[in-house]
């Protein structure tokens, strides 16, 4: 494997909209909510862009890292709708931090930090970079059915990132797809006359009762895979870092493959699901609390609209 991580960064909203804030206009509770899903508060965008939150976040992993924007030889941008449709979000990060190297968006949903670093390693193999920063980001405020009480309040909105530097820290990383609808977000309708597609009504759908196997297929498949391929016994890995879906997805994983609750640490308390943020803003805040040790295993885990997953063992560097 080819890569080590040199430093994190995360930004989350101004605005935080607790579950009592929610039931002002939703028939709903916080007792509800949490007892649920493990949520009370989520961060939710205002006035501010995708863009800005994304560049916040990237600023403070260049920081940690200690590498100059000038410095990158790419920008991967792991968002499921940006600002734009074109230009890319990662484009638009280039311009504010003031780089120059190639930057691209991909979609992967709540899975899209690891198919970053996936895709990233591979540049690592071939050569052909030394330092690339990959960036988590999701609106998702801006893609909810906000009359939706199943859905509404499960999301949050935030950026995380991770510069990438030539090394030997990641140990594994496998991804997987299976087409399917049981997350989806119709896209806007067209503006073409000739155009006569049946268009589904905006915002996020999902199946929860399939979303829910398919997350503890995800997590203890995934994570029993990566011990078997890399030879290394869950029981010897110190932190499991797995995406912020649902408390009980979480907790029902953590008992079916036996692992200690303190090795699963968790955000979803304060930021809610925050798609392919989720992962990098989790490794942020760990890596910012100082639980985080060099030579410490951690093994990350994604699933999410795809259905995509993704899990990764590293050694700690830094």
């Amino acid at each position: 494997m080819s890569f080590t991580i040199l430093g994190t960064g995360s930004a989350l909203p101004a605005r935080t909209v607790t579950n009592d804030e929610l039931s002002t206009f939703l028939d709903t509770s916080d007792e509800w909510i949490h007892s649920r899903t493990g949520i009370r508060s989520r961060h939710v965008l205002t006035n501010e862009s995708i863009t800005q939150l994304s560049v916040r976040a990237a600023r403070a992993a260049l920081e940690m890292a200690e590498v100059k924007p000038e410095e990158l030889d790419c920008i991967i941008c792991a968002v499921a709708e940006g600002d734009w449709v074109s230009p890319t979000t990662a484009c638009m990060i280039q311009k504010e931090i003031g780089a120059s190297c190639p930057a691209f968006d991909l979609n992967a949903a709540c899975s899209g930090f690891l198919y970053g670093m996936d895709t990233a390693d591979g540049m690592f193999v071939r050569k052909k970079v030394k330092r690339v920063l990959v960036v988590a980001v999701e609106g998702m405020s801006r893609l909810l059915n906000w009359k939706d009480r199943s859905t509404c309040v499960l999301f949050g909105d935030g950026a995380g990132a991770a510069v990438l530097g030539e090394g030997s820290a990641l140990k594994y990383i496998n991804l997987t797809a299976t087409g399917s609808l049981a997350i989806h977000v119709p896209r806007a309708s067209s503006q073409s006359p000739f155009d006569t597609f049946s268009y589904l009504a905006p915002g996020l759908c999902m199946d929860g009762k399939e979303v829910y196997r398919f997350a503890i297929h995800s997590i203890c498949g995934g994570l029993q895979k990566a011990s078997v391929e890399t030879g290394i016994p869950l029981s010897q890995v110190d932190h499991f870092l797995l995406h912020q879906a649902n408390q009980r997805i979480l907790d029902a994983a953590a008992k079916k493959l036996k692992l200690p609750r303190e090795k699963i640490p968790t955000t979803i308390s304060d930021t809610a699901n925050t798609s392919a943020a989720s992962v990098p803003i989790l490794l942020d805040t760990e890596v910012r609390a100082g639980h985080l040790h060099k030579g410490d295993l951690i093994m990350l885990c994604a699933f999410g609209s795809g259905l995509t997953s993704g899990t990764a063992v590293l050694r700690w560097e830094i």
